[in-house]
């Protein structure tokens, strides 16, 4: 630790105390740099998503994300959108499997005699006017 009056200490313990003090510079600045460059990748991961969400769909815009240019988001999408296509068919049971289903009920006989009812309302005039 520094002393509170730097007139009292010997050169040899001034050479100390400054190297404690730029080791402890160095470290914060370290940090501090890490901090910033995770804001800028996030600023920059937010402008993307924003400008996929809301920008106008144009061609100078759809070619940036071709080729060498695309992002790895895209790149996660698609192995996304490839493991859930390889789920679904593992899911989706085969043709072999589907029988076609024959009705439980057996079917009415003819001669069984038929009735219809008619229900019709007693007035067909309006109450309300």
């Amino acid at each position: 630790m520094i002393a509170a009056n730097l007139d009292t200490l010997s050169p040899d313990q001034l050479r100390d105390a400054v190297r404690v003090l730029m080791a402890e510079l160095a470290s914060k600045s370290a940090d501090i740099a890490f901090k910033q460059a995770t804001i800028d990748k996030l600023a920059h991961e937010m402008a993307i998503l924003k400008r996929l969400k809301f920008a106008a769909r144009s061609e100078k815009y759809a070619e940036a994300f071709n080729g060498e240019h695309k992002s790895l988001i895209d790149e996660t999408i698609d192995t996304d959108l490839a493991a859930l296509a390889l789920e679904i068919e593992q899911r989706t049971p085969s043709k072999d499997k589907v029988e076609k289903q024959q009705p439980r009920r057996a079917v009415l006989p003819s001669d069984l005699p038929r009735t219809v009812h008619r229900h019709e309302p007693d007035s067909t005039a309006c109450s309300c006017g």
